[in-house]
């Protein structure tokens, strides 16, 4: 299986050596040198995985990780000069997946990758691929929900929420760790976000949004999907 990667840097010459390398090694890699540039091709392309230089001028790299966290769970490594602790802590809670400091060497991007993208790909068996909560099913691997086998068009957002509830169907999840969960915990004004993706979905999994019988509010704390 050939992979696909976007690779993002401003500093054009190394953009060049690493994706010249990284096709010798038999990757499809695709380039940009800017967040915005960065942030199309990934909406175009649709990598599999993507390497991801942390300060760039205009959209940093931090902003490209949390825009494509709303799109995908798409592997992502950060590539850097900065090697504060803090600054790790961040990326792993934005939902990078590895961190490669720099100065790195070429073998060396190519062992994380191929790790990445491994791990990524790797079957869970542990894990249910489908949750079925009434006559609500939600297919993990398909990415795609239905109600009476009815397909619901849900965006990437949308379907994160809606998998973090019928994981824990009956429960009372909290807006924190549903936050955390569908957007990483840096995410500002995350409380905000949540309600407005909860209000959508309730539009599309609910016969009436305002008076919901599926997807409850727990007063002070959080929401449930109803088993």
């Amino acid at each position: 299986m050939s992979f696909k990667l976007l690779v993002v840097d401003d500093d054009r010459t190394l953009l060049r050596f690493l994706g010249e390398y990284l096709e010798r090694e038999r990757y499809a890699v695709i380039t940009a040198d800017r967040g915005s540039k960065a942030l199309r091709a990934f909406y175009q392309e649709k990598p599999d995985l993507v390497i991801l230089d942390v300060m760039m001028p205009g959209m940093d790299g931090w902003e490209v990780c949390a825009r494509i966290r709303e799109m995908a769970d798409t592997p992502i490594i950060f590539l850097t000069a900065k090697t504060a602790e803090t600054d790790k802590l961040r990326g792993f809670r934005l939902g990078v997946d590895d961190y490669i400091t720099k100065p790195f060497s070429l073998p060396e991007i190519v062992a994380r990758v191929s790790a990445v993208l491994a791990r990524a790909h790797s079957a869970r068996p542990e894990e249910p691929s489908i949750y079925r909560v009434g006559d609500l099913a939600i297919d993990l691997r398909k990415r795609q929900a239905q109600i009476n086998e009815a397909p619901i068009e849900l965006t990437p957002t949308e379907f994160r929420l809606l998998a973090a509830l019928a994981k824990r169907t009956g429960e009372a999840v909290s807006q924190t760790e549903l936050v955390a969960e569908v957007w990483g915990s840096e995410r500002r004004g995350g409380g905000n976000a949540l309600r407005r993706y909860i209000s959508m979905l309730r539009e599309k999994i609910e016969s009436d949004a305002s008076q919901p019988e599926r997807l409850v509010t727990v007063r002070g704390f959080g929401y449930r999907l109803e088993p």
